[in-house]
């Protein structure tokens, strides 16, 4: 190889390491998560990157997929369609479910993926998944621990948040809080379309610079956090492989814990 070659190799190897990676997030999207009255509500579950809608990864079969409503647990993967989602730049592929909701409450609804081979990183990830919707007001299960591998639980009623407050929770493996557990928290900055299965193009803010894309903040030692919330819409947070599982297919793992928020402004 001649020096010329030798150096757009090395320049191009430092300029890819030196990006700034995207972080991936696994939706469980729903327009509203505080309701009124029990209606029927859509569900669209997408691994993505929510700020900039960017690649859509292929979603295999999720292995668990349910809702738990008054400590009662429903299994809800027959209920899943799978779809194609277009982000920004591609299509992946997805799933979607419709559920009626019956009875005033909270319904947490959980999902554990099948892991997400990433070529780039070569290592699998698996984001095990819960957003909380609430029906009428009556609280009843949103700070209910579902017993997941790993999880974040909300200290903070995820669905009844205006615009500044400061959601908390805390990070678990197994039952038992993550010391100093890092977390990526990302905002949906491209609205959903659910009748199109894709994202609109046109964002809801602009960052300054890419490290305000996505954001990393740290649990303390009892593995909780707190985040205020600047803007009003979902809000995604990541604990960053603090799951018990460390490796699958003879690969690297790194089991995250997602939870979804969302802020409402005052009007």
């Amino acid at each position: 190889m001649n020096k010329i070659a030798t150096y757009i190799t090395v320049l191009g190897i430092v300029l890819l390491t030196a990006m700034p990676a995207q972080a991936h997030f696994q939706m469980i999207y729903t327009p509203e998560s505080a309701l009124q009255k029990s209606v029927p509500i859509d569900l669209e579950l997408v691994f993505t990157h929510p700020f900039d809608a960017g690649h859509t990864m292929d979603m295999d079969q999720p292995r668990e997929f349910f809702v738990v409503h008054k400590g009662k647990k429903t299994n809800l993967l027959d209920s899943l369609e799978s779809i194609t989602w277009s982000g920004l730049s591609n299509k992946g592929k997805a799933f979607q479910a419709e559920y009626r909701l019956r009875g005033m409450g909270d319904y947490v609804f959980g999902l554990v993926p099948s892991p997400y081979y990433e070529s780039e990183e070569d290592a699998y990830i698996q984001q095990i998944t819960k957003v909380v919707v609430n029906s009428s007001g009556f609280p009843t299960d949103w700070d209910r621990e579902l017993g997941l591998k790993t999880e974040i639980v909300p200290l903070d009623k995820p669905y009844a948040l205006w615009t500044g407050n400061v959601f908390r929770g805390i990070v678990k493996s197994e039952g038992k809080p993550v010391p100093f557990a890092e977390i990526e928290v990302e905002y949906l900055n491209h609205e959903p379309l659910v009748d199109k299965n894709s994202f609109s193009p046109e964002p809801r803010v602009k960052a300054p610079q890419d490290s305000f894309k996505t954001l990393t903040i740290k649990a303390n030692k009892n593995g909780e956090f707190a985040f205020g919330l600047p803007k009003s819409g979902w809000w995604g947070f990541c604990a960053l492989g603090t799951g018990p599982d460390e490796e699958y297919k003879d690969k690297e793992l790194s089991q995250d814990a997602v939870i979804w928020v969302q802020a409402h402004d005052m009007e």
